[in-house]
């Protein structure tokens, strides 16, 4: 074992203190970062305990909500606004690992975790270049079912393997960062990085940075949402492809839409072009395979994975149909 030390922090200022130095971690719940540095992906110097960071959940003076970093996702998933307000939250959130890794595992870390890319993980006999940069991805020539089909490139096709960060994405969430610069705020869309030349670097924080809560806007078209995760089985599988979707309707024309997905990308896609193709169209299945279609145009497959282009396509529509149906419209 790589030797480390261990200091639990009090506070989100203690804790960027505690972690300023080189070689330094944050640990939540530890489900991913604990594995890594089973595996020696991960060799921290030293190990900052973030658990007594907030863990409160509290409504916002302008309606939305607030999550704190140590919130445990199923505290979250349970939360009663969460699953009157934002049921694609906790419908994204059960969706992911099981039970127990859910009692453990926190909202910050949720967002940070890293991706499950068996070539990643292997140390010993593949080249990675989001683990060691300049060796080359042992994926685009090898086994690459699950990786990325949008947003990759020539060095990474790894995909994000997080749920709950997919129905985040969609709906608008906001990120609160605290550094030794102090406090910024970013959109959740823009916390994560397409891998470019350097998939070593996955997002936006600076040195030292954690996230200290998530706030949720008040959305009131997130009542009639949902998250649909296409896996190989039923449970504790990552996803081949989701969706997460709210979808609003009046007047038989769609007023406002929301739309990200898993499973295609190095970060959590928030799906643009479909949502732009969907304003002021009917709810009808020729929107919204169009829409799919324009979200999709620019992907690049593999021949191995080049099935998720169509299971994303029908993916979309299907889930888009379902909330038109709940929402009264019939599409």
């Amino acid at each position: 074992m790589t030797p480390f030390s261990y200091n639990r922090a009090a506070n989100a200022g203690d804790a960027v203190r505690l972690g300023a130095g080189p070689g330094a971690k944050y640990l939540g719940g530890g489900t991913n970062l604990v594995d890594l540095m089973r595996e020696t992906i991960e060799r921290p110097v030293a190990l900052v305990d973030v658990t007594a960071l907030d863990a409160r959940i509290f409504d916002t003076d302008d309606g939305g909500l607030y999550i704190g970093a140590a919130v445990r996702n199923s505290a979250l998933a349970a939360d009663r606004r969460v699953r009157a307000n934002y049921p694609m939250l906790t419908r994204a959130i059960l969706a992911g690992a099981s039970a127990q890794i859910r009692n453990m595992a926190t909202v910050g870390g949720n967002l940070l975790q890293r991706t499950r890319c068996t070539y990643f993980y292997d140390d010993a006999g593949s080249a990675c270049n989001k683990r060691s940069p300049g060796q080359g991805c042992g994926a685009r020539d090898g086994f690459h079912r699950y990786h990325a089909i949008l947003g990759a490139s020539e060095q990474c096709i790894a995909t994000h393997p997080s749920d709950m960060a997919v129905a985040l994405a969609a709906l608008d969430a906001v990120v609160h960062l605290q550094g030794r610069g102090g406090a910024r705020s970013i959109a959740l869309s823009d916390l994560h990085l397409l891998p470019g030349e350097r998939p070593d670097i996955e997002t936006v924080l600076e040195p030292g940075e954690l996230i200290a809560a998530i706030e949720l806007p008040p959305l009131p078209l997130a009542r009639n949402s949902a998250y649909r995760k296409v896996r190989d089985r039923a449970s504790y599988a990552f996803a081949v492809i989701s969706v997460a979707a709210a979808l609003e309707v009046k007047h038989g024309r769609i007023t406002d839409v929301r739309l990200a997905l898993g499973g295609v990308a190095h970060k959590p896609w928030r799906a643009a072009k479909a949502e732009a193709a969907l304003i002021g169209r009917p709810p009808s299945e020729v929107s919204f395979r169009t829409a799919a279609d324009a979200e999709l145009a620019e992907a690049v497959p593999l021949p191995l994975n080049a099935f998720k282009v169509e299971l994303a396509k029908r993916s979309i529509a299907a889930v888009l149909a379902d909330l038109a149906h709940a929402s009264g419209a019939q599409p």
